[in-house]
Parts: structure tokens; C-alpha cells; sequence
């Protein structure tokens, strides 16, 4: 037992290593391929303006992938322990630090992202089903107040639905959650293989090739990014270099967010068989596998739209209006298809590797007691369970979408109001916290080879210290950029990070008063 745990601490339960090579770098890669690839290519290419800074955005984005999975593997292979981020952060600094993650990964980074695809699930199953409508209303939307608003509709509660069934999939034991993943992260990379392989051979556009590519780097219909904070001076909202280069940080939003999850792998590490050669090997596998498809698909959709039609995709499915060039008429239908299937292996694997994060912190006494402990099928179910519930009222509550002119509610088409989904919010205020644990926990790498020099380490980062140290940097000037320039989605980030420090401290309050009451059961 680590000397940091709690002797609080419930019995020490059996995981089952049931997860091999291939089983882990398909819940690397599936906990990565969700439903971004096929959508935010559109917003990249309006803030960068230019096919090479478009592939760009997405080649510095696997290079940061890469390089901090690469420098991961050294944690995972040391602490090959349930739990993962959370662990190598309690044993780097303090249980404080493992907290902070823990928590912001139970309130938001694991549970709005799973909601999110959860809605994307069904938003593309409405495509071949249009009864899983998100105006097809169970529960009409009530306003709460000018900004948020409550709903339940036939979208949000197939949403509902397909977590429910997934989370019981997983409570049924490692070896049915890990099938699903194989299958599904298997059909969904062979659905981005056709993809590409269509876009690159069978289907290529000669007008957008010869205007993407005769044109390669030069911006067109970029609007300046504008800082959020009114003190920075007009200068930085400039256009030219400096104004690319604060697009291409604010880019890497939507690639970074696309390509994350990588390192939910870590959380399973109790059940990963040689879990000191595999983890760092399927770390690097499952990245390199994903980046490589990410940007091959982003050559395709190149290959098929001229940028302009890449910018203007309706709702952003560049994907589609790709696949729509070659097969007029089916291309909604062939990507919803590939979606359903992607969205769906997509939450099998966050929905399978959450649990065991607020497993590790219930060990210590920093989570509900009863999520410290196993199923007769070896596997948190309890706090599968509670991940279940919250990633659910999730799904609830609605934003209510403004004019930005004249500050009145937006309608559609019917004179009906729109609505936005909660979590939506969440996820951007979260993209800034995110980054920074990322650049603790390899900061930790750090700290730990001068606090644990003798520390057995099967497997060493690549390049330290300069790859990690480079990952470090850039991260921490992507994170500079978004501080000053999205300063509104930054700083709630930061409060939902700082909202767990009393919380940690009412746990230890708790267990310090459990403790007493243990020793002194008359009291």
C-alpha cells in the first residue's frame, strides 16, 4: 500500500487482468476516435484560413498526443496501479493535487464528455430514425432563467438510454466491456480507413485539389481572434503573423479536444495483463494509430472540398458534405452509420475507464467508501453507478441560445426557441484544466525522478527530458494563448478545478471524524 493511501481503506479487492495488448490500444484509440474528426476540421480551417495551416493544427496536435503518451509510459510502468493520472499526481506532489483531478474528471472532463456523445449518439441516429427528434418533447424545456433551461426530448433520453445500457454492459465484468470495445473501435477505424481511402484514391475533386493544394498557406476569410480581456492591447487582435499564430493556438481546442481520452488506458491499469510493458506500448500504438488516421483524413477531406465548402459544411459535417460529393444523396445516411458506430465504442471505453479513477480515490477516502470496492465481477460497479447518474442529469439541463445583436432568444425556422446543451459549456470551460493537468502530471514525471531515482522503470520516457520538456512549453503557451484570448471559457475552468479544494478537505474531515468513531465506538 502506497504510504499516501488511507488506512481507511476497505480490504484490497482482485481485479481481473483480462486486458492484453490489443484489448488495451483499442481503449486508447476507441476512447480517442469519437465524433470530432468529423466536425471540427470546419471550425479549424475558419480560424487558420489555409490547407497547410489546417494540417498544421492537426500535425502539432499529434505531436503533443504522442510525446506526452510517450512520457506517460514511464508513470504507467512504474505505478501500474487502478486509477492512473490520479495516481502518478498524489505520488508526484500531494493527495491534494490527485483530488483536484479526480474530481474535475467526476464532475465534467469524464462525465461531459460522455454525455456528449451520448447526444451525438442520437442526434445521428435521428438521421435514419427522425422520431429521436431534439424538439420531439417528453418534457417541454422550462426556463430556469435567462441562460439555462431544463428539457427531457426523444434525442436527450435515447442519450439517457444508450449510457444506462452501456454502464450495465460494464457492470457485468471486464470481459463483456472489452468485446464491445475491440468491435466497435475495430469497425469505426475501418469506417475512417474507407474514408480516407476514398477521399485520397476513388474520389478526389481536381478543382479542390489544384485550389487547396497550388494554394497552400496563404489565409483567406480569416476574421482576427479578438481577446477577451479588454487591458490587452489592440495590437495582439491584429491580423498577420502574430494574429495566425494566436488562431493556431486557439485551434488546437477542437484538435486537442478530438484527440484526447488517450490516457484513460492508465485508469485500467489494475487489469492490464504485463501492465509494465503493455500500458506504455499501447500508449504509443493507439496514439500514433489515431493521429496517423486524423491527419490522413484531414488530406482527404483537402481532396474533395475546396476549403470554402470546408468552412461553410453545413452544421459543420465536413465528413458528410465529403462523402456527399461522391455519393449524392446517401452521404448523411453513410456517415450517421459511421458515427452511431463510432459515438457508441466511443463511451464504451471512457464509460469502462472512469470507474476505476473514483475506485483509486475512494481507497483513499476521498471518494463515497462504497466505490472502493468490487462486484462479484471484479469491477466498481458502484461507482459506474454513480458516474451513470451524474453523467445523466448532465444531459438535462439546456442553455438558452441568444442573438449576440440584439440579445433575444434565437428561434428556428417554426418560430420555436433554440437550445444548447449544458455540458457543451463544461467542455469548453474544461479544454483550459484539461491542459493543465496534462502538464502537471509530466512536470511529475520530473519531480519523481529526483524524488524516486532508484524507482523501478521498465520503461523510460523518449527524449527525456527534452520531448517532455518541449510538451511542457508548447502546452503552457497553447494555455497562455487561451487565458488571454478565451479568457470566458478559461476562468470557469479554473473554478471547477478550485471547487474540489474545500471538497478534499471535507473529506479528510470526515474520515478524521470516522477514525474517532471507530476508535471510540460508545461516542
Amino acid at each position: 500500500m502506497s504510504p499516501t493511501e488511507s488506512k481507511t481503506a476497505p480490504p484490497q479487492d482482485t481485479f481481473v487482468r483480462g486486458l492484453g495488448l490489443l484489448d488495451s490500444t483499442m481503449i486508447v484509440a476507441g476512447s480517442m476516435i469519437g465524433s470530432g474528426i468529423f466536425i471540427v476540421s470546419a471550425d479549424i480551417s475558419r480560424q487558420v484560413g489555409a490547407p497547410g495551416w489546417l494540417l498544421l493544427v492537426w500535425l502539432v496536435t499529434g505531436a503533443l498526443t504522442v510525446s506526452a503518451a510517450l512520457s506517460y509510459g514511464e508513470l504507467a510502468a512504474m505505478m501500474p496501479r487502478a486509477g492512473g493520472q490520479y495516481i502518478y499526481l498524489r505520488e508526484a506532489f500531494s493527495p491534494l493535487w490527485g483530488f483536484l483531478y479526480g474530481w474535475t474528471l467526476f464532475l465534467v472532463i469524464q462525465t461531459g464528455t460522455i454525455a456528449a456523445v451520448g447526444v451525438a449518439f442520437a442526434r445521428y441516429l435521428g438521421v435514419l430514425a427522425p422520431a429521436i427528434s431534439p424538439t420531439s418533447w417528453i418534457l417541454e424545456p422550462i426556463n430556469l432563467s435567462r441562460n439555462y433551461a431544463i428539457s427531457l426530448s426523444m434525442q436527450q433520453l435515447v442519450a439517457v438510454l444508450v449510457i444506462v445500457l452501456l454502464t450495465f454492459i460494464n457492470s457485468r465484468g471486464l470481459r463483456l466491456g472489452k468485446w464491445i470495445q475491440n468491435i466497435f473501435t475495430s469497425a469505426k477505424t475501418l469506417s475512417l480507413i474507407a474514408l480516407i481511402l476514398v477521399g485520397l484514391f476513388l474520389g478526389r475533386n481536381a478543382d479542390a485539389v489544384r485550389t487547396n493544394f497550388g494554394d497552400f498557406w496563404t489565409p483567406r476569410g480569416v476574421v482576427p481572434i479578438k481577446p477577451d480581456l479588454s487591458w490587452i492591447s489592440s495590437v495582439a487582435a491584429s491580423a498577420g503573423a502574430f494574429g495566425l499564430f494566436i488562431a493556431f493556438c486557439v485551434a488546437q481546442v477542437g484538435s486537442l479536444f478530438s484527440a484526447d481520452a488517450w490516457n484513460n488506458i492508465t485508469f485500467t491499469a489494475g487489469e492490464v495483463k504485463e501492465p509494465r510493458r503493455n500500458i506504455p506500448l499501447s500508449l504509443a500504438l493507439g496514439t500514433g494509430l489515431v493521429i496517423t488516421l486524423y491527419l490522413l483524413a484531414n488530406v482527404a477531406y483537402l481532396c474533395l472540398l475546396p476549403l470554402d465548402k470546408i468552412h461553410n459544411a453545413p452544421d459543420d459535417r465536413v465528413a458528410t458534405a465529403a462523402i456527399e460529393t461522391i455519393f449524392s444523396g446517401a452521404g448523411p445516411v453513410i456517415m450517421a452509420v459511421a458515427i452511431i458506430i463510432s459515438t457508441f465504442g466511443c463511451n464504451n471505453g471512457l464509460i469502462l475507464a472512469g470507474a476505476r479513477v473514483y475506485y483509486a480515490m475512494a481507497r483513499d477516502g476521498l471518494f463515497f467508501r462504497a466505490t472502493g470496492k468490487l462486484n462479484r465481477r471484479s469491477v466498481p460497479a458502484v461507482g459506474l453507478v454513480w458516474q451513470c447518474v451524474w453523467t445523466c442529469l448532465l444531459v438535462l439541463p439546456r442553455t438558452r441560445l441568444h442573438d449576440a445583436s440584439t440579445g433575444a432568444p434565437k428561434l428556428d425556422p417554426a418560430g420555436h426557441e433554440l437550445y444548447g446543451n449544458l455540458y457543451s459549456d463544461l467542455l469548453d470551460y474544461v479544454v483550459f484544466a484539461v491542459l493543465i493537468f496534462y502538464v502537471l502530471t509530466i512536470i511529475g514525471l520530473f519531480v519523481l525522478r529526483r524524488k524516486r531515482p532508484d524507482a523501478e522503470r521498465p520503461y523510460r520516457a523518449f527524449g527525456y527530458p527534452i520531448v517532455p520538456g518541449l510538451y511542457i512549453l508548447a502546452a503552457s503557451v497553447v494555455m497562455l494563448v487561451l487565458l488571454l484570448y478565451k479568457t470566458k471559457t478559461t476562468w470557469p475552468g479554473l473554478l471547477i478545478v478550485l471547487s474540489g479544494v474545500p471538497v478534499y478537505f471535507l473529506w479528510k474531515l470526515r474520515n478524521r471524524q470516522s477514525l474517532r468513531n471507530q476508535d471510540n465506538p460508545h461516542l
